[in-house]
């Protein structure tokens, strides 16, 4: 099942406008999988499962940390407890690490980023 998402338009910044059946809505693009999504830009993330993440999982972010204070954690359908290693490795960089679920991260980023706050987003396609 596809769900709508709210459309506050930020000028020039990539929000979610819908996400579902595997792939997430950016008005008229799409992307199949989970993403990484910056203000700027989304990009595939090889992730299809909390499994499946590590410290590594997130050097895309890290990288990016002095554009960066919240990264979203959507973690699919089910929220589960994020590794203190996970916590550690961000905070190091300055970033704080906000897990919830797929839907949830997809609608809180839209409205952090209309705020204008420096957030980035790492989502497991449900």
């Amino acid at each position: 099942m596809s769900i709508e998402v709210s459309t506050m338009v930020a000028e020039g910044s990539k929000m979610v406008t819908g996400y579902g059946d595997g792939l997430f809505r950016f008005g008229d693009a799409s992307v199949t999988g989970s993403i990484l999504m910056f203000p700027e830009a989304v990009y595939a993330w090889n992730v299809t499962s909390v499994d499946d993440i590590t410290v590594d999982s997130f050097a895309p972010i890290i990288e990016a940390a002095d554009t960066v204070e919240i990264l979203l954690l959507g973690m699919g359908n089910r929220l589960t407890r994020v590794p203190m290693e996970w916590r550690r490795a961000l905070k190091e960089h300055g970033i704080v690490i906000e897990p919830m679920d797929t839907g949830a991260a997809c609608r809180t980023y839209n409205v952090l980023l209309s705020e204008g706050r420096r957030v980035a987003a790492a989502i497991i396609a449900v």
